[in-house]
């Protein structure tokens, strides 16, 4: 084997070993949360500021030192409110001279168990625009060092992102070991079975020291290398003087330290292929201080390398991409791994990285809420600049709302964000962030509808009032509606709920025809009453409903409540079972009269019934460190089996023509005065001249569970007769699925078989499979054949020191309200309900209420020409519309122009571009997963997008948008399957706007209209 020296330097040192003299690559980074225990505004102004501040100043004092910047956040706050002029030149230059290198470019290092695919790449787009944007760079490394496991999407994501190298760190302990022994800590990882070796990416797993560089030094009981010490809080000290503090270098320890760092790194080596170590100096919010940092590391290395032949090692400073160009340059041929993912995870025996699946359910809901509404929003004003050029909204301040949102969604994703494993403040930094984009955004919307019902343009009234009956007492000029906007690129049948004060109601649509709705007594309050509407709607377009209290024959059907009462679930004596049937034209759910438990479902179209029923558990945790292992915002640690939570349930059925709804009640004994849980399962009918399919074809159930004891974690499991030989799928995501085998542990066995559920979850037998949609991320296990549970909420508090002194001890004291859609089928029937079920599940329809006043009625011609609805934007089934936006950005699309323009400083700051609509189409199916839904799609972008206007130009990009795939090209790492090495381009480009899309595609476009 013969080493590639890359530098002249190495050529003229001995060669110590067999693999060459061994080559430390330093990285200097911060790891910088965007939340977790200090707010973004009291980390600014404590440390992170600073860090950008102090670094940029100290990399202009000596052209060998580097260092790597990764979260956008942090950056963009210091970049737009504290760097001056001089530091902003300086920045420009340390990134052209390569000592500043941005790895990540995402806004957040998200997390990689309960996120969304659609906003691990929101938050990765944004970051990028900005980078590409103001600095003409484009990030292709990752630095995925604190997310707690690695997902199998991340790769395929950074892979499409144009990434030359992925780099990882927190996997099973027991895993990392092996791995470490036997040299297999870096692969090529194909994360995706469907993309494979197209989208396959390098991937350095770190060593057991991970990203924190070793403190420990023999010759002090001072920790070593963080001579700035620990950031301090809320204020940073007027001396300058920081707790912890690392000795600084002199003449009489310098020879002790770069003993203890050479020995440091001659242990690494071992774990690694090649002579190259990955040598990371730093950890969480280091660097406030760059001076003292450098100062004493120059010194060390100086020394080192002055005696390299003594110590058999060189130094020196670097970036990531430093190390994997050296890496990459050793032509080694590397082992390939599959699509398996490093979930879950654990760091100790007793310590499984599980319960974070559900920490904070709200926050999670809340995070889905606001993307989906994020998602809406984005379509809608798009659809809106390219069909009213001259409308009276404000393009600008617009498109500000729907950036505030955009950035409150990217920083939820920070892995210690979306994942619950944040303090009380800083959960409502998050939560704040979010509801203020999430108004602003609906406020946009609303102003949208406004605009379009009442401007006059071009002579002509964009006005949807129908002929009012003048019968109607205290009918005025102002009608109350409901507007209802579809997000998705397919034509939906669903029913959106109105709370109303009357049960006499009655539904209208833009032509005055009555519209099927059912109205019933609220199950939550007692003073309202649910309306449900039947509303068909087609692609990214929205209707008018029209709702006015009226009694008479076109009123919404009237839903009729039996009530059955509180049954005790433990009789000793099983009497004969007196079951009655619940249902519609897909399913008959039986449910048993002694228990008032579900008993069985019965899938109509093959006549399969399975034995079903479903409780709630309780796992029972310890909150003592003396006591044993505790569970945390992070950690599920059960002391025993869950344990079943009521006794005595009550049921109520409310049954109409359009929905039955049964609402179970659970107690924990016959006489008790409140319950804690309840289920509300929904089926539906749907009338004649409706696409019913998906409508009828799922179960809903919504649960209300809370508030909890202390140190409990609340479960809901399903069990059936399904032989599933206790097999688990979850998906990863909301990309892909992933098989989870159940797996015997030493210890924490019931903890370590927990996986995240973003969206989906099924079990199934030979011919059978129960499926589970869910609106947020949740834990997700089968601790028996035939079963699947789901961890719902969580309430804990323990008396750890670190915990107590940072309040992370999830005393949680809310009511949540999750919701789970159920659908039972064959598996090729429930293939292809599922994707399409749970994108409409994640992305339910927009409810907007208002009074729209207009003028006097038209003719039904005229209202057919309703402004948004009249040109539907439709893909087939197999696809999704994963994106259609303005991001806004002004960056040229040609990368020499963009470059130039940056360096003769012409970025200066000018209105946004709405030219240009960002478009991205995902391919929903896997290879071979289905025989037709999982064919290539042929698809025109000029009549896809012919409703918004004439497209006259498109450009296929890479994920974020900063590369034109023509010109992108990653690194092709040598493997046993493709042994010659080279770059590796990925995508046919598309002629005359027609593009084919293969299974899992994610492919991305500009997209630009005439007349724009």
């Amino acid at each position: 084997m013969h080493p590639l020296l890359l530098l002249p330097l190495l050529s003229l040192l001995p060669r110590a070993g067999g693999r060459g003299q061994l080559r430390a690559f330093v990285v200097a980074h911060s790891h910088m949360d965007v939340g977790w225990v200090y707010t973004v505004q009291e980390s600014m102004h404590a440390y992170a500021a600073n860090v950008y501040t102090s670094v940029v100043e100290e990399l202009m004092k000596g052209k060998q030192r580097k260092f790597i910047a990764v979260e956008q956040e942090f950056f963009r706050l210091w970049w737009d409110a504290v760097a001056t002029d001089t530091h902003k030149q300086q920045v420009h230059q340390l990134l052209q001279e390569g000592q500043l290198e941005f790895v990540i470019g995402g806004q957040v290092m998200h997390d990689e168990a309960v996120t969304l695919i659609d906003d691990q790449i929101l938050q990765l787009t944004e970051g990028h625009g900005f980078l590409y944007e103001t600095f003409g760079i484009r990030p292709q490394f990752s630095w995925h060092v604190d997310p707690f496991g690695a997902s199998a999407t991340t790769p395929t994501l950074f892979a499409l992102a144009g990434f030359n190298a992925h780099l990882i760190s927190r996997i099973d302990y027991d895993l990392k070991a092996d791995m470490q022994k036997s040299k297999k800590l870096q692969f090529v990882w194909q994360g995706s079975p469907s993309l494979s070796e197209r989208e396959e990416i390098f991937t350095h797993v770190m060593d057991q020291y991970s990203y924190c560089t070793p403190s420990q030094i023999p010759f002090s009981n001072r920790s070593g290398f963080y001579w700035n010490g620990i950031a301090a809080f809320p204020d940073p000290p007027k001396d300058g003087v920081y707790p912890n503090m690392s000795l600084p270098v002199t003449d009489s320890n310098i020879h002790l330290y770069a003993q203890t760092m050479v020995a440091n790194i001659k242990e690494r080596a071992g774990w690694f292929r090649t002579s190259d170590v990955l040598w990371p100096w730093g950890c969480d919010k280091q660097f406030f201080n760059a001076s003292v940092q450098y100062s004493n590391m120059d010194l060390l290395l100086d020394y080192i390398n002055k005696h390299s032949e003594e110590f058999g090692v060189t130094v020196q400073y670097a970036t990531v991409g430093d190390y994997f160009q050296a890496v990459y340059s050793r032509n080694l041929t590397w082992e390939i791994r599959d699509s398996q993912d490093f979930l879950p995870y654990s760091s100790e025996p007793f310590q499984a990285w599980t319960g974070f699946y559900t920490s904070r359910s709200t926050l999670k809901g809340i995070a889905r809420r606001a993307s989906s509404l994020l998602y809406a929003g984005e379509s809608f004003f798009t659809q809106y600049v390219q069909k009213h050029p001259a409308s009276s909204i404000c393009k600008c301040k617009a498109l500000k709302q729907l950036q505030s949102l955009r950035w409150a969604v990217s920083e939820v994703q920070h892995h210690d964000g979306i994942t619950g494993t944040e303090s009380p403040k800083v959960k409502d930094m998050y939560m704040n962030n979010l509801m203020y984009g999430m108004f602003n955004v609906k406020k946009l919307m609303a102003s949208i509808i406004f605009d379009m019902n009442n401007a006059k343009k071009n002579g002509e009234v964009y006005s949807s009032v129908y002929n009012k009956d003048s019968g109607i007492p205290g009918a005025t000029d102002v009608d109350q509606y409901v507007v209802v906007y579809n997000p998705l690129a397919w034509n939906i049948t669903t029913f959106v709920s109105v709370s109303v004060s009357h049960s006499a109601m009655s539904v209208y649509d833009e032509l005055g025809h009555s519209v099927p709705a059912q109205v019933q007594n609220s199950a939550e309050s007692y003073s309202t009453y649910d309306l449900y509407i039947l509303v068909a709607i087609s692609g990214l377009s929205y209707r008018k409903y029209h709702v006015k209290p009226l009694d008479g024959k076109q009123s919404a059907f009237v839903g009729s409540s039996v009530k059955y009462k509180r049954k005790d679930i433990t009789p000793a004596d099983q009497q004969s079972r007196r079951l009655f049937p619940v249902g519609n034209n897909c399913y008959q759910v039986l449910f048993d009269q002694n228990t008032n438990l579900m008993h069985s479902i019965t899938e109509r179209e093959t006549n399969q019934t399975i034995q079903l029923t479903q409780e709630f558990l309780e796992y029972h945790v310890n909150g003592d460190v003396m006591k044993g292992p505790i569970s945390d915002n992070y950690l599920f640690a059960p002391n025993a089996s869950a344990v079943p939570v009521s006794k005595a349930v009550e049921l109520e059925v409310v049954s109409g023509n359009l929905m039955t709804e049964t609402r179970q009640y659970f107690y924990s004994n016959v006489t008790a005065q409140d319950y804690i849980y309840a289920v509300y399962t929904r089926m539906y009918t749907v009338p004649e001249g409706y696409n019913g399919k998906l409508l009828c074809h799922r179960i809903e159930q919504e649960y209300r569970v809370g508030p909890l004891e202390l140190n409990r974690e609340a479960v809901l499991r399903t069990s059936t007769n399904l032989n599933t030989r206790q097999l688990l799928y979850t998906d990863s995501n909301g990309y892909q699925i992933q098989k989870r085998l159940f797996k015997a542990y030493l210890n924490n066995t019931v903890a370590r078989n927990y996986y995240p559920m973003v969206q989906t979850a099924y079990i199934e037998d030979d011919t059978t499979r129960l499926m589970l949609l869910a609106e947020r991320a949740h834990g997700v296990s089968s601790q028996g054949n035939g079963q699947v549970e789901v961890m719902l909420h969580r309430r804990l508090w323990n008396n750890l020191q670190w915990g107590l002194n940072y309040s992370l001890t999830l005393n949680d004291s809310s009511v949540v309200h999750p919701v789970i859609w159920l659908i039972l089928g064959t598996k090729a029937a429930t293939n292809i309900l599922y994707k399409t079920s749970g994108l409409a599940l994640e992305h339910r329809p927009v409810v907007m209420f208002g009074a729209l006043s207009g003028d006097k009625p038209k003719l039904p011609r005229q209202l057919q020409q309703n402004s948004v609805h009249s040109s539907p934007v439709a893909v087939p089934p197999n696809l999704h519309l994963q994106t259609l936006s303005i991001p806004g950005w002004r960056y040229s699309s040609n990368h020499a122009e963009q470059v130039l323009s940056v360096r003769m400083g012409k970025q200066k700051q000018g209105d946004a571009d709405f030219s240009r609509v960002l478009l991205r189409i995902r391919h929903l199916y896997e290879v071979g997963e289905d025989p037709v839904l999982s064919q290539p799609v042929m698809i025109n972008l000029k009549s896809l997008l012919k409703g918004l206007g004439s497209v006259v130009l498109v450009e296929e990009r890479s994920l974020t948008g900063i590369w034109d795939v023509n010109t992108l090209k990653r690194w092709k790492w040598k493997t046993a399957q493709y042994p010659s090495k080279g770059f590796s381009n990925s995508t046919e480009t598309s002629e005359n706007y027609i593009v084919t899309v293969h299974p899992k595609e994610i492919r991305t476009f500009f997209v630009y209209f005439q007349g724009q």
